[in-house]
């Protein structure tokens, strides 16, 4: 089982993507999913693994930050 965060990407190069986690930038493997600057995709193990609604995104981040 794998857990998958959403982000969204801020830049493209190539096959890498930097996407955004709120306060936490990291750089994603995007060679799965096809997606543009302003997506939001589920993250897990530093691949890209879905592209999702910005929607769904938004509530699912906003579910984690009441864990914190």
């Amino acid at each position: 089982m794998c857990l998958a965060i959403p982000g969204k990407i801020t830049s493209i190069n190539g096959d890498m993507a930097k996407v955004d986690f709120g306060n936490i930038k990291k750089d994603v493997f995007l060679g799965i999913v096809k997606a543009k600057v302003g997506d939001y995709v589920l993250v897990g193990s530093g691949m890209a693994v879905q592209k999702i609604n910005k929607k769904d995104a938004i509530k699912i981040i906003k579910e984690w930050n009441k864990l914190k």
